[in-house]
């Protein structure tokens, strides 16, 4: 099949609700495959741009997402309906290198973590320090022995089972606690057992080639963070095009193109999940918006569909001055369409926009 980069584009900027707006924040994260909330301000923004004057507490106040891990073991904002998809596939995933011989557990220890993860959170939100009290105390000292190294201090033995956890679905994030975060577990919201491995990886790759297809194996690899050798099986007899495969019976585009200004923020569904990167970030885009290649260190400033910049926001009071760097040059109809932008990005995060046009001294995010 012969489509046009053109055409890709258009179609993934549709789908993300980038040209028109989401009815909820939920159609919205199902849409993007999940919403990167490693740095929650920036998830919750990214969802909230999506969907129709949203705000960030929008946001917040949808009991239909859950806030978990996701692909490639970070903190993600997920529907919660979509959770059996979600655990079955990535529990179906072989776990990654093995740690140092001192922090390794047994598969019948991992197991007894989970169970104990489990019940503790069971009709509870838990502190980290309270979580650890309640799974040494389950299963023995053994799971306590501070043997991962963290942050210049060391964890307990248990603490490398969190996303596995997560994946059979037991844990969650809950509420904070003031400061603290909290534990909990999404069955509290309504029991669910994990879809057959199978069958979610298969629904799971069909949903991502919906939302940024084209797409090869070694690019839904990287992007759920899986071996190629894992994933490719489940290409095989899928309609293919020059950019990659899409999913059954999804081969209608248009050449139609696509316009606007945007600004996403850290770590974005759509520049980090969408490929080639050459392409998605053009010429001097590539250098400049990625860190080595790796999308979503930097806010991206997006032009047509293609990322074309980078921008920065330092909030005063009411006030987002928001800095912008263009690496193309903007014509007056795009100045004014970045105004609105910004504008609408300081709106998302209850504030008001203050254009600055030039050049970003701040490094990318870790």
């Amino acid at each position: 099949m012969e489509i046009s980069w053109q055409a890709v584009v258009a179609r993934r900027m549709r789908r993300h609700f980038l040209t028109e707006p989401a009815a909820s924040p939920v159609d919205a994260v199902r849409a993007m495959c999940g919403a990167h909330a490693q740095v929650l301000s920036a998830g919750e923004t990214s969802v909230a741009l999506r969907v129709q004057d949203a705000t960030r507490e929008t946001v917040q106040n949808d009991s239909g997402l859950v806030k978990t891990f996701g692909p490639r073991g970070t903190v993600h904002l997920l529907p919660l309906a979509d959770l059996p998809m979600w655990t079955g596939a990535l529990s179906a995933l072989p776990a990654g290198q093995q740690p140092p011989e001192i922090m390794r557990m047994t598969a019948g220890q991992q197991a007894e973590v989970i169970a104990a993860i489990g019940d503790a959170l069971a009709d509870a939100e838990l502190t980290i320090e309270e979580l650890s009290d309640e799974v040494v105390r389950r299963t023995g000292s053994w799971a306590g022995d501070l043997v991962m190294p963290a942050f210049q201090t060391y964890w307990p033995r248990w603490r490398q089972v969190i996303p596995a956890a997560a994946n059979a679905g037991v844990l969650c994030y809950g509420a904070n606690r003031g400061r603290a975060t909290t534990y909990t577990t999404p069955q509290r919201h309504g029991a669910f057992v994990p879809m057959n491995g199978e069958e979610a990886l298969t629904e799971l790759l069909h949903r991502y080639l919906f939302a940024y297809g084209p797409a090869t194996p070694q690019q839904f690899a990287r992007w759920i963070k899986a071996a190629v050798t894992v994933v490719r099986p489940y290409f095989e007899g899928l309609p293919e095009t020059e950019f990659g495969y899409v999913a059954p019976g999804d081969e209608d585009f248009t050449d139609e193109p696509v316009e606007g200004v945007h600004l996403l923020p850290y770590f974005d569904a759509y520049g980090v999940g969408c490929f080639p990167r050459e392409l998605v970030f053009p010429g001097k885009a590539l250098e400049r918006a990625t860190n080595r290649g790796q999308a979503g260190n930097y806010p991206l400033l997006l032009i047509d569909g293609s990322v074309a910049g980078v921008w920065h926001q330092k909030k005063s009071g009411r006030t987002l001055q928001i800095t912008v760097e263009p690496v193309v040059p903007l014509s007056r109809k795009r100045q004014a369409a970045l105004a609105v932008a910004v504008a609408r990005v300081a709106a998302v995060q209850g504030g008001k926009g203050n254009l600055t046009v030039g050049e970003i001294t701040v490094g990318p995010h870790a």
